[in-house]
């Protein structure tokens, strides 16, 4: 018989395939997510957070390699850059390539984490493309710090809910946001 875990990464790449929104647990806290590359799912995900299109969201990759893909001058370094933190941490880069421009800030960026979360990394390495994660709320409310927090009525909205960790009740934060700078130094925004 197939796990409960097996069971939700396979439902969750069909539906992701497919221009599907997901519910899931991430590394931090509870995300909508879809696949990086489905303009339709990304409209989605800005209607149920009622969002405003200039903002953007955070993808999840597994590794510099993939990352090294969506930008366009990634430092020699990087992969020693990224290593040394040992919390969750979303980056800011400079010049993204080949994502569509939803995903793009106004002036050319995207966020990133390298997810360590097993079950995030199970799901891109079989999706294989990035997972766009943002907060499971409605845009200027709370984020919900677990599953228990998060409202019915989006719950309703996307087209599959993880049942992985829903049990979890411990209260998780948002990862922490640097800006990387073109010399390899970073600024805090979060």
């Amino acid at each position: 018989m197939e796990s409960p875990y097996e069971t939700d990464i396979k439902q969750c790449v069909q539906i992701l395939k497919n221009d599907g929104v997901i519910l899931y647990p991430t590394d931090t806290i509870w995300g909508l997510g879809c696949d990086a590359h489905h303009e339709k799912a990304i409209e989605k995900i800005y209607q149920i957070k009622q969002r405003e299109l200039h903002k953007s969201f955070v993808l999840l990759m597994t590794d510099v390699k993939q990352l090294s893909n969506y930008i366009a001058n990634p430092l020699p370094d990087l992969a020693s850059i990224v290593s040394q933190f040992t919390q969750p941490t979303t980056i800011i880069y400079e010049q993204a390539i080949n994502l569509p421009h939803l995903l793009v800030s106004n002036e050319g960026s995207i966020a990133v984490r390298i997810t360590k979360d097993p079950f995030c990394r199970a799901l891109i390495k079989r999706l294989r493309s990035p997972l766009v994660s943002t907060s499971v709320n409605r845009s200027g409310e709370p984020s919900a710090a677990n599953y228990n927090m998060i409202q019915d009525d989006i719950k309703k909205e996307v087209d599959y809910v993880v049942h992985w960790r829903q049990d979890d009740s411990s209260v998780a934060e948002a990862s922490t946001i640097l800006k990387l700078q073109a010399d390899g130094h970073f600024i805090k925004i979060r």
